[in-house]
C-alpha cells in the first residue's frame, strides 16, 4: 500500500531539510584550503566540473555516511585522525610554499586560463588530497553534521541530511563556476601575486594549526 506524507509530515521534512542546509552551508562555506584550491581552479577555469563534482560528491558520500551512523565510529579511532592530522599539514604545507613561490616570482604565467596544461589526474588527486587529508572534514560531516541529524526522527533525519548535501553542492557550483565573474580583476598579475600570497599565509598558518592544536 502506497504511503502518503499528511501535511504535517511534509512540514517536518521541510523543516528538517532547511536546518540541514544551513547548518550544512555554514560548516562547508567557513574559508578552509579545499575552498581556496576551488576559488583558485574556478579562476583559472582550470578542470572546474572535475573539481566541482569531486568535491560535492565527495560531501555528500560523508554527510550520508554521518547520517548513517559512522560518525560513531571515527570517534572511536582518534589515531586514524592523528594520521590524517599530520598527513593534512605535511600536504597544506607543501601547498603552501607553493604558493608562496608563485607570489614571489609574479609571471604572466599566472594569466587565467595558463594552468589548462595541468593535467586532470593531477588535479583530480590534489582536490582529493584538499577533501580527504583534512580531519576536520571528517568532525564536520561525518561526526557534528550526523550527531545533529539524530534530533530528527525518521525520514526527518534524511531530510536534514538531504539539505546538507544540496548546501555542498550549492557553494561548490557557485564557487567553481562563478569564480569566472572575478576573472576581470584577476587579468592583472598583481592580483594573482596578492590572490597566491594569501593562500599562501592561510595554507601555512592551516598547517601550523593542524600540528600544534588538537583536534579535540
Amino acid at each position: 500500500m502506497a504511503h502518503f506524507f499528511s501535511p504535517m509530515d511534509l512540514a517536518m521534512l521541510f523543516a528538517a531539510a532547511t536546518a540541514g542546509f544551513v547548518t550544512g552551508a555554514g560548516l562547508i562555506i567557513a574559508i578552509g584550503a579545499q575552498n581556496a584550491f576551488v576559488l583558485r581552479q574556478g579562476l583559472q577555469r582550470s578542470h572546474v566540473a572535475l573539481v566541482v563534482a569531486v568535491c560535492a560528491l565527495s560531501d555528500i558520500a560523508l554527510i550520508l555516511c554521518g547520517v548513517a551512523g559512522v560518525g560513531a565510529l571515527v570517534r572511536e579511532w582518534p589515531e586514524l585522525l592523528q594520521a590524517l592530522r599530520f598527513g593534512g599539514a605535511a600536504f597544506i604545507g607543501w601547498y603552501g610554499v607553493q604558493a608562496a613561490q608563485r607570489a614571489w616570482r609574479g609571471a604572466g604565467a599566472l594569466v587565467a586560463g595558463a594552468d589548462q596544461q595541468r593535467s586532470w589526474q593531477r588535479v583530480l588527486l590534489a582536490c582529493l588530497a584538499f577533501t580527504f587529508l583534512n580531519p576536520h572534514v571528517y568532525l564536520d560531516t561525518m561526526v557534528l553534521l550526523g550527531s545533529l541529524s539524530t534530533r530528527y526522527p525518521g525520514m526527518a533525519q534524511w531530510a536534514f541530511g538531504l539539505g546538507a548535501c544540496v548546501a555542498s553542492v550549492v557553494w561548490f557550483s557557485a564557487l567553481g563556476f562563478g569564480a569566472r565573474w572575478l576573472q576581470p580583476v584577476f587579468r592583472k598579475p598583481l592580483a594573482w601575486r596578492l590572490l597566491d600570497g594569501g593562500i599562501a599565509a592561510f595554507m601555512l598558518v592551516l598547517c601550523l594549526l593542524l600540528l600544534f592544536r588538537p583536534l579535540v
